[in-house]
């Protein structure tokens, strides 16, 4: 019998993901060919310093590695809302790392993203080209596909040469274990996107209707086609992508807007709150080591002014920062630590620093 938690929040790397125990019926998935889970050491975007250095200094609360076990153990998205600056997208990053997913895949939203951005892009133009391309060179053999290219010919027309998954498309891929995906700053999104990813998160599966009607005139119905943050190819049967391990999904939001009950039931949902001084101090400590005397008085400066707006951990960051790297005057790091802290919101405009 696996031990709850399987995420510990210690920051220390293991394999526990393989001690998940089978998931409930109706979030039990099937899907094939299974595929390997990508080395996160083969990944130089998941190795770059900004995304290391908070995998490796995130400070997971004890509600935090509650609800990010409840998600893991029951197969659902982690919807994580909360002012600025509290860590939303860190946690997805410190999750993968701690639980060896592999490098995590990230949407970023803006009001213009749709399901389809998500799962697959697909130019039609450039396989067009390509198709005038090998309909010019002398001694072409080979029927068309009924849409512009090849059939079974290698020579670049092939629908599966200008399609490429996009990081939901990937994320649910079935790989032998879950793979990390962080949905950002979903609340930046149409109206109509939550619902839209209602079916696709909840049945874990999708179709890419370009390859199915190709799959009809090819003898096994394969195609290989490149996946989220990689040149790799991976298999696509008869056009159909349905997961076997389904993915660590984080959904972050700022809080801006209310979401469809209907979407809201399909998630477990995480309020990260702005820290308290001793968590503060902790957060200080991963990243810059222990607090001194100034620091203390800036986090006791920060937690006076959240109170009345506002504010993101990485600004008071910045200021002990400066404070221990810059060799400022006390009078002249007051003034920077003052025009480094400022309101994220509009709710407050008085002056309590």
């Amino acid at each position: 019998m696996p031990l709850w938690p399987v995420y510990t929040g210690t920051n220390e790397p293991h394999d526990g993901i393989a001690e998940l125990p089978a998931p409930p019926p109706w979030r039990d998935f099937d899907g094939g060919p299974v595929l390997p889970a990508p080395d996160a050491a083969a990944d130089t975007a998941a190795h770059s310093p900004d995304r290391t250095h908070r995998a490796e200094t995130y400070q997971a609360t004890e509600e935090t590695v509650e609800l990010v076990n409840a998600a893991l153990y029951l197969r659902r998205p982690l919807l994580v809302t909360g002012p600025p600056g509290t860590g939303k997208s860190s946690l997805v990053y410190a999750v993968a790392r701690e639980l060896r997913l592999g490098p995590v895949l990230r949407w970023n939203i803006t009001s213009r993203s749709t399901l389809h951005d998500g799962l697959y892009q697909y130019d039609p133009l450039s396989r067009l080209y390509a198709a005038r391309q090998e309909a010019a060179r002398p001694g072409r053999t080979g029927g068309t596909d009924g849409t512009g290219g090849t059939v079974g010919a290698v020579d670049g027309s092939g629908i599966e040469h200008h399609l490429r998954l996009g990081p939901l498309g990937t994320a649910l891929l079935p790989y032998d274990r879950p793979r990390a995906l962080l949905i950002d700053e979903i609340d930046k999104s149409d109206l109509d996107l939550p619902n839209d990813l209602l079916n696709v998160l909840e049945e874990g599966q999708y179709e890419i209707p370009e390859l199915v009607r190709a799959s009809r005139l090819t003898p096994d119905g394969v195609a290989e086609v490149l996946a989220d943050g990689t040149d790799e190819r991976v298999p696509v049967v008869r056009g159909r992508v349905r997961c076997r391990a389904f993915p660590f999904v984080v959904l972050t939001s700022n809080g801006e807007r209310e979401f469809p009950p209907a979407f809201l039931r399909r998630c477990v949902t995480l309020h990260l709150r702005q820290p308290d001084d001793r968590h503060l101090a902790e957060i200080v400590r991963a990243h810059l080591g222990e607090p001194d005397a100034y620091a203390r008085t800036l986090i006791e400066r920060f937690l006076s002014r959240s109170g009345a707006g506002d504010l993101a951990t990485d600004q008071l960051l910045n200021a002990i920062y400066l404070a221990r790297s810059a060799g400022l005057d006390a009078g002249s790091l007051d003034r920077l630590a003052e025009q480094l802290m400022p309101y994220l919101g509009q709710s407050a405009q008085s002056d309590v620093f």
